[in-house]
């Protein structure tokens, strides 16, 4: 018998596969991960994706972009037909398809997203979007649920009856070695040139590509207490992503802080020298499933402030990697900024961080995902 006749074939769903995105780069980082493995053979069915090896092999799933409402599920129709063309031993989705034997929820129930993050009416859209997601997690083949942090399957058990042994948490895995950089400090200068930082300034970061929801109002004003509290020190705020830039310079600017406030705009390459060049980390979200970004802050020695609608809190402890406070909560961020002038304490909490993110590698997270494939296919062996 020939050797690929003896691997499982495992189909992984996910409509954009290796683009930007953090469900994206998660479903490419497990996946490569799962598809060394000599015991599988692995296909994905996507739309668009970016091939990093050969060990993959892909399968085009058109979708229907217009009218909107069709997109999911089109998506879904597709995805499903093209994998019953073949025989799959297993199907591992990252998005809403009708059927799947595990799938990987990178975000929360999508009618908890529109009426409580959003705060929107259920547009046509939405509820044929959620009406997919309800189709797939009242599915009995659907052996389990995969959340990305204890936030998101808090949101799942709200708004579906499931069983708690169908619901595993795993969470993201880190690049460890690409954001703990061995030339930090040599980074660190030339980024600091780069965007008119100075040697000795306290350089704050948020990276988001959402400024409203991450969170950026909140920590402008915690920023502008700051500088009431410590009018002696160099204090920055480097801003990196996308946004309303004008309305969130407006905002610096009555509060007497737009010479703290740097914008760089969208970063495509780089990010990790953007953390090598600056001393702590905050992200305010107002809802976050996970947030790779405090992850990566983490991995590059960077103390976090996060809210406690980050997902990520899962990995932060309070007081020693960083701390957790109420999205809204200016002065006590604040506060925590103050202490963490204090280098000592800064460089302590960094360090636990790093190890911390160090504890997250994608080989851990493959190897827990694998023996969950094992339990289903053992089940039907």
């Amino acid at each position: 018998m020939d050797q690929t006749e003896l691997k499982k074939k495992i189909a992984v769903v996910i409509p954009k596969y290796g683009l930007v995105g953090g469900g994206e780069q998660f479903a490419l980082h497990l996946t490569e991960r799962i598809a060394q493995n000599p015991l599988y053979d692995v296909h994905v069915f996507a739309n668009k994706w970016k091939a990093v090896s050969g060990n993959v092999s892909f399968h085009f799933v058109p979708m229907i972009r217009f009218p909107r409402f069709l997109t999911t599920i089109s998506f879904a129709f597709f995805a499903n037909a093209a994998i019953a063309r073949q025989k799959f031993n297993l199907i591992h989705s990252h998005d809403r398809i009708f059927h799947a034997d595990v799938f990987t929820m990178h975000g929360v129930p999508h009618r908890f997203w529109v009426r409580e993050v959003r705060k929107k009416r259920m547009s046509l859209f939405d509820r044929v979007t959620a009406w997919v997601e309800q189709r797939l997690i009242s599915d009995l083949r659907c052996r389990f649920l995969l959340p990305v942090s204890s936030l998101a399957m808090e949101k799942i058990s709200q708004e579906f009856s499931v069983a708690q042994s169908r619901v595993k948490v795993i969470h993201p895995g880190i690049e460890f070695e690409r954001f703990n950089l061995p030339n930090r400090a040599e980074k660190r200068e030339e980024i600091r040139r780069k965007f008119g930082v100075g040697a000795g300034d306290f350089l704050v970061l948020f990276v988001g590509m959402n400024f409203e929801l991450k969170g950026l109002h909140p920590l402008i004003s915690a920023l502008a207490k700051t500088k009431e509290k410590l009018p002696e020190n160099t204090l920055k705020l480097l801003v990196v992503g996308k946004g309303n830039q004008s309305k969130y310079l407006k905002i610096a600017t009555d509060l007497g802080v737009s010479e703290n406030v740097i914008f760089t705009g969208v970063l495509t390459e780089g990010i990790e020298e953007i953390y090598a060049a600056s001393d702590v980390y905050v992200l305010l979200s107002g809802f976050d499933t996970f947030g790779m970004t405090v992850l990566e802050a983490m991995a590059a020695s960077l103390p976090v402030i996060i809210s406690t609608q980050v997902g990520a809190k899962d990995i932060v402890t309070d007081g020693e990697h960083g701390f957790i406070v109420a999205k809204d909560d200016a002065e006590t961020v604040s506060a925590h900024l103050v202490s963490l002038f204090d280098g000592q304490r800064r460089a302590r909490m960094g360090k636990a961080a790093m190890q911390k993110a160090a504890q997250y590698s994608w080989d851990k997270v493959a190897g827990m995902v694998v023996t969950i494939y094992e339990e289903i296919l053992s089940a039907v062996s």
